[in-house]
């Protein structure tokens, strides 16, 4: 048990992160998991917790998190009929098999190599902010089967080995198939409850090494608790700054700091 000064450094930086990620999700419509997992594994790690199991830690919360988030997201997003229901019901089986597979990998790989995929892919997602056009696009419509499978199945395996709830590679693949963005945001809500919960009930099963305080299998609760209720409390704090500045040129700004994030995650794996 740790003494009261490190659990009281604990809720301190748990409340900074969920506050944060809840902020600048409200704000730039990006999903908390592409902050928490990152803000989780500095914290962590400089607290002495993880080690080998760092990342699975870090990833396993994060998606804890985003069931609850993406429940609420995506009912709220209902009372406005923006939710494309089609596409969640052709998606859905295949974001589920594939993040339960997505589990199975990150259980048996090293942290480091979670670290490498999440570094990689979090700056495609940075660069895709700061450089992705709204005009872009590889069709007129959704495409059908065997495409969209194809598609879900990879959202699905990658959002689950990064700690994300899919939105970050949903918005931008269905914008790319010319659904109206606002359509698309509803829509990738609705893709975190899918990826999170068949991925968190695998993680509460997957054995640990040095794990922070009261965690169960790889999901850490007072993490997970202390998150939910900020990032509920500031993410109608970052809706609210969007609708009252122009949010263009502070996504630019996250871009440069998600890829920096990214490029920094490749250097420790790299071991520079």
């Amino acid at each position: 048990m740790p003494d009261l000064s490190t659990l009281l450094m604990i809720m301190a930086l748990l409340v900074v992160i969920g506050s944060l990620a809840g902020f600048v999700g409200g704000l730039l419509g990006v999903g908390g998991g592409i902050v928490l997992v990152p803000a989780f594994f500095y914290a962590f790690g400089a607290l002495g917790y993880g080690g080998d199991s760092l990342m699975q830690i870090c990833v396993g919360t994060s998606l804890a998190t985003i069931v609850v988030t993406s429940i609420r997201s995506v009912s709220s997003h209902q009372k406005k009929g923006a939710v494309d229901w089609l596409v969640l019901k052709t998606w859905g089986p295949f974001l589920v098999i594939s993040s339960a597979l997505g589990v199975l990998v990150a259980a048996q790989v090293s942290s480091l190599a979670l670290q490498a995929v999440f570094g990689a892919l979090a700056g495609i997602a940075g660069l895709w902010l700061a450089a992705g056009r709204d005009d872009w696009r590889l069709g007129q419509r959704m495409p059908d089967q065997p495409v969209s499978g194809v598609l879900a199945s990879a959202v699905g395996f990658f959002s689950a080995l990064m700690g994300i709830g899919g939105g970050t590679f949903g918005v931008p693949l269905m914008t790319l198939f010319a659904m109206p963005i606002h359509r698309a945001v509803a829509t990738a809500s609705g893709f975190g409850v899918l990826i999170a919960v068949p991925a968190v009930i695998g993680f509460l099963f997957v054995p640990v090494t040095n794990a922070p305080p009261w965690t169960i299998g790889a999901i850490s609760i007072p993490a997970f608790l202390v998150v939910i209720g900020t990032t509920l409390a500031t993410t109608p704090l970052g809706v609210r700054a969007a609708h009252a500045m122009n949010p263009k040129p502070l996504k630019r700004v996250f871009a440069v700091f998600l890829t920096l994030v990214a490029l920094n995650m490749l250097r420790k794996v790299m071991g520079w």
